[in-house]
């Protein structure tokens, strides 16, 4: 069952890993309108049909917030912050590539969502000297690919940076990364915040879809106040009445809307098989990341973000790849 659980996570934070492949296909459209148009379905949409499975006939979602509204309230604050630091993890991909930007901001996040959401919600004796142990080989892990992606940075001319990625800013995009990994993990507090908001006897796998709900939408209403200001700053309401790239952006957004959401669709339904558990069930957000961080990295690869860097950066990416997928099975071997 357990390895069941893992390989439910390990897909959805493969499909994670690719969610930026389809926007490399959107057309014509400003960042700020096609990241709040892909966050319509990543944060409202598809989470709430997700948290509708949570749902017993007979019941609703409003029936569910309203009998706890101040955990409700918590779990939506918390998924406010959350999106803050999802508006810097775009930055941090625009200044240092897909692999190395989420490597660092996921790395970030999975160590403090992992230890702060249980010590934010009164559950510090969940953590376990197991768990401390793998979030500190997870920062090893992370450590190690942030030292792959400094030699990458020195090794390179300013000309190859710029091919790889358009923006390349190693310092600006180290501390951008930081930041949204340090906001991030306040999706994980949300999770913990509203561990509670579910009807009882539903099937474990979906006893956390309503509270995922509830973060991405306060992560979906601080994204939308930045994207929509900067519609009006920049001029580029027309992006969305363009009908000639409706269609296709329509559907680009959709599907990175969809990988995006997946991971923690994933996580939701794996943790369901990790009950047996207690210690890979606190661990799991952090083997979310540390995988999300290995995919996004085979997708560096495989994008050529890491072209015509030396042998010796690549061994030491891919020591730090190994790692990453070493920390996610360690807690439930010690």
């Amino acid at each position: 069952m357990i390895i069941i659980g893992l390989l439910i996570i390990a897909i959805g934070a493969f499909c994670q890993s690719s969610c930026y492949v389809p926007i490399n296909k959107i057309k014509s459209w400003s960042w700020e309108s096609y990241w709040i148009v892909q966050g319509f379905f990543a944060w409202l949409l598809l989470p709430f049909l997700g948290a509708l499975l949570a749902v017993p006939e007979g019941h609703s979602l409003g029936e569910l917030f309203a009998a706890d509204p101040k955990a409700t309230f918590m779990t939506i604050f918390y998924g406010a912050l959350w999106g803050v630091g999802g508006l810097t993890f775009g930055l941090s991909m625009r200044y240092l590539g897909v692999a190395l930007g989420q490597s660092i901001a996921l790395g970030t996040c999975a160590g403090l969502g992992t230890i702060l959401a249980p010590l934010f919600t009164g559950q510090a004796s969940s953590i376990t000297t197991a768990v401390i142990i793998g979030v500190v080989v997870t920062l090893i892990g992370i450590a190690i690919i942030g030292v792959a992606g400094s030699m990458k940075a020195n090794s390179l001319s300013e000309e190859e940076k710029k091919k790889a990625v358009k923006d390349f800013n190693f310092p600006k995009g180290i501390a951008v990364a930081l930041l949204a990994g340090f906001m991030s993990a306040c999706f994980n507090i949300g999770l913990y915040q509203g561990s509670e908001i579910h009807f009882d006897g539903v099937n474990p796998m979906f006893t956390t879809l309503p509270a995922t709900f509830l973060v991405t939408l306060g992560g979906f209403i601080t994204n939308a106040v930045y994207c929509f200001y900067q519609n009006s700053r920049n001029s580029t309401w027309a992006d969305y009445s363009n009908g000639s790239v409706w269609v296709n952006n329509l559907i680009f957004c959709l599907l990175a809307g969809a990988l995006w959401y997946s991971q923690f669709f994933g996580l939701a339904l794996g943790k369901g098989f990790l009950t047996e558990s207690p210690t890979l069930f606190t661990f799991a957000f952090c083997i979310l990341m540390a995988l999300n961080v290995v995919f996004s990295n085979v997708w560096g690869i495989i994008l050529k973000e890491w072209k015509g860097c030396s042998r010796n950066t690549i061994t030491v990416l891919i020591i730090g790849i190994i790692v990453l997928i070493v920390s996610s099975f360690l807690p439930q071997l010690i």
